[in-house]
């Protein structure tokens, strides 16, 4: 609780920055094993999502949540052309972006959420207080509360720590470790840029033409939430994987709707500052 309170405070000194460590995702490598999914819940102790039909083809875990922080898509798609039907399965196995510009950083109020010496995005169960602020925050629905008819530390905010416990040990996230084709890639973020990039052109020359990457510095998604660090090669458009075409971050759609800004919202808290001062004196 002491180095909860520090941390919270901001009596320690940060840890020196080194590379910042990401994933890159081959969604045209996927297979839909789900090793990913066993791997992540083994190493975290994070509880079974049961085996409830959700009616919804090989998925069983439905999406992200907190205690799902992988998860396997399964798209069916059917296109019928002049002679005969296409079928294609789309396969993607989701996780926290860990955004260059995290919302959910942005909306907790306790200082819970901090970015790790290797540019992560990681929640502190002993500071997170379950405000759910970070919730709708997020533009990817990654970061969820723990229901309270759950054992699993009921209340607070979790999602992918990008493995920081095996990080720090210089140790392969579970999810890439166990990912037999290589479809989830670790390491150097600039490095698997470069590599997301060489194999988009492999695919392109191969005939992919709906081939593309997502949460690259120079994608529109990248606008406001920055450039991801788990990014993603995909097959289709985003939408088709339940990914926003471009990632909004609330402090930008509240200032349109109302009519906000940095600088209103700064004036406002010098003003109620002064004021308060001026009350208690």
């Amino acid at each position: 609780m002491i180095d909860g309170y520090k941390r919270l405070m901001n009596l320690e000194e940060p840890l020196p920055s080194k590379k910042a460590k990401g994933f890159f995702t081959d969604t045209s490598l996927c297979i839909g094993c789900k090793a990913c999914e066993v791997a992540c819940k083994q190493w975290n102790q994070l509880p079974a999502d049961g085996f409830a039909i959700t009616g919804n083809s090989y998925d069983n875990t439905g999406h992200l949540g907190a205690t799902t922080w992988r998860h396997v898509q399964f798209i069916e798609q059917a296109k019928a052309n002049e002679s005969r039907q296409e079928q294609r399965w789309l396969m993607m196995s989701d996780v926290c972006k860990h955004c260059a510009n995290a919302a959910c950083l942005e909306a907790c109020p306790t200082g819970a959420l901090v970015r790790t010496e290797f540019d992560t995005v990681y929640v502190q169960q002993d500071i997170c207080n379950g405000c759910g602020f970070c919730v709708p925050a997020c533009p990817f629905g990654v970061i969820d509360r723990v229901p309270k008819e759950s054992t699993f530390e009921v209340g607070t905010a979790h999602k992918c720590t990008l493995c920081y416990d095996r990080l720090k040990d210089d140790m392969t996230p579970a999810c890439a470790k166990s990912c037999p084709t290589a479809s989830i890639q670790f390491g150097d973020v600039e490095e698997l840029q470069h590599r997301a990039r060489q194999r988009l052109g492999e695919l392109k020359a191969r005939g992919e033409s709906t081939a593309r990457l997502y949460g690259m510095p120079e994608g529109k998604e990248a606008v406001e939430v920055g450039p991801l660090h788990a990014f993603f090669l995909l097959l289709d458009k985003p939408q088709a994987y339940n990914l926003p075409e471009v990632p909004r971050l609330p402090r930008k759609t509240m200032a349109e709707r109302y009519g906000w800004s940095a600088a209103v919202g700064i004036g406002f808290a010098m003003v109620a500052a002064l004021v308060f001062r001026g009350g208690r004196r």
